[in-house]
């Protein structure tokens, strides 16, 4: 099984999160207290949840949470939109940030379809197994 930190789609997601520590810890204590705590929870989550995952070994606890990172994902948008509207980015921040976040949507699914096509891959082969002959002995 291939190590986390070794998944591309991972050290996107913590390149993300690191770009966006930077940009929340320069801000005012009341934008940090309210925002920003809730938009570096959530990015946080996204690469912590695809970590969790690959450490579960089992294909399908490893999908269920890069279905929960892809969630942690829409509410990091949800929590870069309301910093725009409240303009706590500035245009050279939201000019970093937004490549990456298109970026990661994707290659989230690329992901879980692959996860899912091993899980697959693994069912047909337990299914493939020869029977064993009927016990004849009594």
């Amino acid at each position: 099984m291939v190590k986390f930190q070794e998944l591309q789609v991972y050290q996107l997601a913590e390149q993300i999160s690191n770009e966006v520590w930077l940009i929340v810890k320069s801000w005012d204590m009341f934008y940090k207290d309210t925002v920003g705590k809730q938009l570096v929870r959530s990015v946080d989550s996204i690469g912590a949840n695809i970590a969790e995952g690959t450490g579960r070994y089992s294909y399908n606890d490893n999908q269920r949470f890069i279905k929960i990172a892809r969630g942690s994902l829409h509410e990091t948008r949800h929590w870069l939109r309301l910093a725009c509207a409240r303009q706590l980015l500035t245009t050279e921040q939201i000019g970093r940030l937004k490549p990456l976040i298109d970026e990661l949507s994707p290659k989230l699914n690329a992901y879980l379809n692959s996860v899912q096509k091993q899980a697959n891959s693994q069912s047909l082969k337990i299914k493939k197994l020869p029977k064993k002959p009927p016990n004849t002995e009594y």
